[in-house]
């Protein structure tokens, strides 16, 4: 799940993405401030919209907001109040996190793309990345499924050249950081940085 506020840009609306997939079709359903958007054949609720959220809560972040235990009580809180019923399903986890590259491979089918196999601390990820600096045995960051880029994207699980591709390698200038290297190629991290921790504090 997604949280989009921008009062000045969208006006007093608090977004919710809940899923990255496109639909053709969808249709809305108000109750009270809050508006659901769902998949017209399945009925699936794709994204809340919370109109006049500054009455419900004070917000002091602008665009991606980082969603936290006491926010998330408090989304809840609100769509009770207007009787909805709907129960949010959050993944509270760092989206940018340390990651190790165990192994890597040419791509079967791209000659500049490598399938790298990443340890993430919890969990092993497969992800496809064409930066030419890629290696086994560096210290990266990964923006994980659902992670919001500074550029707005959204990381989505997919499919490169036919290969499952679960996340991304980032650049330091994909992750927006200061003096950022206009060369191309991924974020290399020192030695003592820890395997699935948290990227930004």
């Amino acid at each position: 799940m997604n949280v989009f506020y921008n009062q000045n840009g969208v006006g007093d609306v608090l977004l919710l993405q809940l899923t990255s997939e496109k639909v053709e079709k969808v249709v809305t359903e108000t109750k009270g401030d809050v508006t659901l958007i769902k998949n017209a054949n399945s009925n699936e609720v794709l994204a809340i919209n919370i109109f006049e959220f500054s009455k419900y809560a004070e917000i002091q972040e602008n665009g991606n907001i980082t969603l936290t235990e006491e926010l998330v009580a408090k989304l809840e809180q609100v769509l009770q109040s207007n009787e909805v019923d709907y129960k949010l399903d959050v993944d509270l986890s760092p989206k940018f996190v340390v990651g190790y590259v165990e192994s890597l491979e040419q791509h079967p089918n791209a000659d500049k793309l490598k399938v790298c196999q990443i340890n993430i601390g919890e969990s092993n990820l497969q992800i496809v990345c064409g930066a030419p600096n890629v290696d086994a045995g560096q210290k990266v960051v990964v923006a994980k499924v659902g992670a919001v880029m500074p550029s707005g994207m959204v990381i989505k699980d997919a499919e490169l050249r036919g290969v499952a591709s679960s996340g991304m390698l980032c650049s330091a200038r994909e992750l927006a950081l200061p003096n950022a290297p206009e060369v191309k190629g991924i974020l290399i991290l020192d030695e003592q940085s820890e395997v699935g921790s948290a990227f930004f504090q």
